[in-house]
């Protein structure tokens, strides 16, 4: 009732810029350019979390961008999922593009967004990470590349508020903590899976995250749904390319993807082979800035 009643309020009240504060528009040119103006980047937390995939963030959390952020995530301004999933959007295509990778695919992009804790949901009157990842879902299938959210991770248990802990005691918080809900595992199966969220700080959520798919695509592996999922140079010992064919022609863009990777330990039926649910990356508006300052190709 109460993200009904929010949205209506965007569409009838003036807004102002989440960034700045600018009367009578959502996100003004100039916090548009601080938050999507830049190529996004891979970024690495350090400590790195073991089980981390490869993530792509669209900008540094800071000044505009944090401001703008906080402003959907923690003062209902909806409207600017929009902007902040363009934004996204711009990471998982970078997440997705390849090298030199001239492969293609019409397997789909299944965009796993991070769940908030239910407590935090209930507070907000919605759940930021995955009303960004609708946004950005849609925003990507304008430019031509399939994709849908599929929203399958849940907590099996509470977990403390992760502000003020470091990086170990968030790792220790949320350990165990995100499961696929039944029968999610088998959804899986329908595409590649980026994992995404608004926001890494020491990417212990996201890591968590990625063990939780990784368990869930093991069960589905085993139930016989076909195909399993692989990290992109996680921190488990195995390794995997991302490659992407993209192509621009009269501004029509379309992306495919496949994967190239080793074995997975663990998982049954994860060597070779270009099937859905093969690849395993993440994607975030945003980063700590430390988090842009060591890039380990």
């Amino acid at each position: 009732m109460r993200g009904w009643w929010q949205d209506l309020t965007d569409l009838v009240l003036p807004a102002e810029c989440g960034g700045c504060g600018r009367p009578r528009t959502v996100l003004c040119p100039e916090c548009r350019t601080a938050l999507s103006g830049a190529a996004p980047r891979r970024v690495r937390p350090v400590p790195e979390p073991p089980g981390l995939p490869v993530v792509h963030a669209a900008a540094r959390y800071a000044d505009e961008v944090r401001a703008a952020l906080l402003a959907h995530k923690e003062r209902g301004a909806l409207a600017l999922a929009a902007p902040l999933g363009v934004a996204l959007a711009g990471a998982v295509r970078a997440g997705l593009r390849a090298p030199s990778g001239l492969a293609r695919s019409a397997t789909p992009v299944l965009l796993v967004p991070v769940p908030s804790a239910r407590r935090a949901v209930r507070a907000r009157g919605h759940d930021p990470a995955r009303r960004i990842a609708f946004a950005a879902a849609a925003e990507l299938r304008r430019s031509g590349t399939p994709a849908r959210v599929l929203a399958v991770l849940r907590q099996r248990r509470a977990v403390a508020d992760q502000s003020g802990l470091n990086s170990r005691q968030r790792l220790d918080n949320l350990a165990g903590a995100l499961m696929v809900a039944p029968g999610g595992e088998r959804l899986l199966g329908g595409g590649s899976v980026v994992l995404v969220d608004d926001l890494m700080t020491t990417g212990a959520s996201l890591a968590e995250a990625a063990r939780a798919v990784r368990e869930g695509a093991a069960r589905g592996v085993r139930a016989g749904a076909g195909g399993a999922v692989r990290p992109i140079g996680g921190g488990d010992g195995s390794t995997a390319v991302c490659t992407a064919a993209t192509r621009e022609d009269r501004g029509e863009r379309s992306t495919g993807v496949t994967a190239e990777a080793v074995r997975m330990p663990g998982v049954p039926g994860t060597a070779g082979g270009n099937r859905a649910g093969d690849v395993l990356c993440a994607a975030v508006v945003a980063a700590s800035p430390d988090a842009f300052a060591i890039i380990r190709n």
